[in-house]
């Protein structure tokens, strides 16, 4: 007579922390993602203050705001994410649950 383990219970209950871990991956990095837009829209705002130019000295075109406003933009999603807040937010968040 062979003694047999039955361990259907136990495979069943890896495979559920399997798939939690799966989805508490995609959800930190849906978070990741998220808090990495949040610090370039912060880091795009700093810039719209800090980077006026209203100098009277230089005459103003047509297009010098829509310019500006993209040259912002591509140098906040290109620092969204290395500046730190978010890697701090992400933390938080985190901890919350």
């Amino acid at each position: 007579m062979t003694n047999t383990i039955d361990n259907s219970i136990a495979k069943s209950y890896i495979g559920k922390v399997n798939i939690a871990s799966d989805l508490s991956k995609e959800n930190d990095v849906k978070l990741k993602e998220q808090t990495d837009k949040f610090e370039a829209f912060f880091i795009k705002k700093v810039l719209d203050v800090s980077m006026k130019n209203d100098n009277p000295l230089f005459g103003k075109s047509a297009g010098d705001g829509i310019y500006h406003s993209m040259y912002n933009d591509a140098i906040s999603e290109s620092m969204g994410g290395k500046f730190g807040l978010s890697q701090i937010l992400f933390n938080f968040l985190k901890q919350k649950g």
